[in-house]
């Protein structure tokens, strides 16, 4: 899990641990922790959106490129209040 100021940038779970909890788990601990109210998420990646989604956050903005400028479409997502 990368963080920086109130958002995670990568959450990686090995396939063989998914659906277990520990994604779950983390993000929990980020919340708690670290004060996460932000994701970041590959829009091509809609397991990773519905994780989130399914964690309390939905999508504020999107942007049709990654922060170093590659064509890798972003979605931001918020927790909920």
């Amino acid at each position: 899990m990368g963080i920086a100021e109130h958002m995670i940038e990568m959450l990686f779970v090995t396939p063989e641990q998914r659906g277990h909890g520990l994604g779950r788990r983390l993000i929990q601990y980020g919340i708690a922790n670290y004060a996460i109210e932000e994701v970041a998420v590959n829009e091509q990646n809609p397991q990773a959106k519905g994780f989130y989604e399914r964690m309390g956050f939905e999508v504020y903005k999107r942007t049709d490129h990654d922060e170093q400028g590659n064509p890798y479409p972003i979605l931001y997502m918020k927790l909920r209040n």
